[in-house]
């Protein structure tokens, strides 16, 4: 009974190390020559890819929100170079297309902020219309209160909720 535990060992060791060999051909002589060759990229091989610069976190495009005061819908001056910036984009690309959101903080009745959020989308496109984009490029929507981006009931939440948005479509 031993002789045929030890026999079916051996077999099962063997199988065992004829799975492992892998079946890829080695060169023995790639020593022999001395120097190992190594190739290096060439940078010009390296394909260029082109990036949207929407999609570019380190793009002024990246920010799309115009912040506003309490109770006012008029873009200050801080905000003209984020403007220029996507004026000059649209303008470059006809066939984009920007939905300005206009929204305002919790404070009021529904009626007042939905007008309030349609004045502030409307002096965002009509700052972006200065600066020469095509009017159908463009379209300006209130949300009012209804879309929050903080929800806290302070000042700094009601700070980021009182913006409009550029909302960017193919």
């Amino acid at each position: 009974m031993m002789s045929k535990l030890r026999i079916a060992f051996a077999v099962l060791m063997v199988g065992a190390l004829a799975a492992c060999h892998s079946g890829v051909k080695l060169d023995d002589n790639a020593n022999k020559g001395g120097a190992v060759q190594t190739t290096q990229p060439n940078p010009t091989d390296v394909a260029q890819v082109n990036v949207d610069p929407l999609n570019d976190p380190n793009s002024p495009l990246a920010k799309r929100s115009v912040y506003f005061d309490f109770d006012a819908y008029s873009v200050k001056d801080d905000y003209q170079p984020l403007l220029q910036a996507h004026a000059q984009y649209l303008k470059s690309h006809p066939e984009r297309h920007v939905l300005i959101q206009g929204n305002t903080d919790e404070r009021g009745t529904s009626e007042y902020n939905l007008a309030l959020g349609q004045k502030r989308a409307e002096a965002v496109r009509r700052a972006l219309s200065l600066l020469g984009v095509q009017d159908s490029q463009m379209e300006a929507v209130s949300l009012g209160k209804e879309k929050p981006q903080a929800t806290g009931h302070d000042e700094s939440s009601w700070a980021q909720n009182r913006r409009a948005n550029l909302v960017y479509q193919q």
